[in-house]
């Protein structure tokens, strides 16, 4: 994977509560933490769903890792990928790379569902009244998570030992929900969540995922 040319397929642009989300951030860090090079693609929203793209991404969504013509989507699998062809991400002990990968998977199967739930009722469901009626239980079930999550990462500063895939993940799957008043009963999650987004690797991500949102904006139609 060192050898190859590698590119990250990401959009140009997207609205304001999605921007410093989407999730070719994730591929971006990890590729920043293993010190591996990449181009970038920038798809429209009018390409996303055209031929191409769909070939790439058969959802039409992003990101897409292309490595030397072949491609790879899911930011999982493209982040776990990039993960072993690194030691910063992946640890070299086999113990300590299985309690990474269990982590790493119970970031997106665990922790992440229940916010996204509530993301989805929040800003997109078409029928509010009924939004409005699960929102309590949504949010219940999101905190239970965070308090196990709590519980795991204690004192710790990272989940396994040093920074690795498995806070990369979680670090990511949390940021969204951080704003939300949420993370009031949790200061050691809010606490971690600021350590991980204090290394360059995230910091440089962050800052070229943003740039041409902001390059593109006016093109969209919205100045911000």
């Amino acid at each position: 994977m060192r050898d190859a040319r590698i590119v990250v397929f990401a959009y140009d642009w997207v609205p304001n509560f999605a921007q410093g989300h989407v999730r070719d951030l994730r591929v971006r860090w990890a590729l920043e933490e293993a010190g591996l090079p990449y181009e970038t693609q920038l798809v429209t929203h009018e390409e996303k769903i055209q031929g191409p793209h769909l070939a790439r991404q058969p959802f039409g969504q992003i990101p897409v890792m292309e490595m030397d013509g072949e491609t790879m989507f899911e930011s999982g699998a493209i982040v776990w990928t990039i993960a072993e062809a690194s030691e910063t991400l992946l640890p070299k002990d086999l113990t300590a790379r299985r309690r990474v990968m269990s982590w790493f998977f119970a970031a997106l199967n665990s922790v992440e569902p229940p916010f996204m739930t509530l993301a989805w009722l929040e800003l997109f469901a078409r029928d509010k009244e009924a939004a409005a009626r699960l929102k309590p239980e949504t949010i219940e079930r999101f905190e239970k998570r965070l308090e196990r999550l709590d519980a795991a990462l204690g004192e710790a500063d990272y989940l396994v030992g040093d920074f690795s895939a498995a806070d990369l993940m979680t670090a990511a799957v949390l940021r969204p929900a951080h704003d939300t008043g949420l993370f009031e009963r949790f200061p050691r999650l809010a606490r971690y969540i600021a350590r991980c987004e204090c290394r360059p690797g995230f910091q440089k991500a962050l800052a070229d995922q943003l740039e041409p949102f902001q390059e593109n904006a006016e093109r969209y139609g919205s100045a911000a």
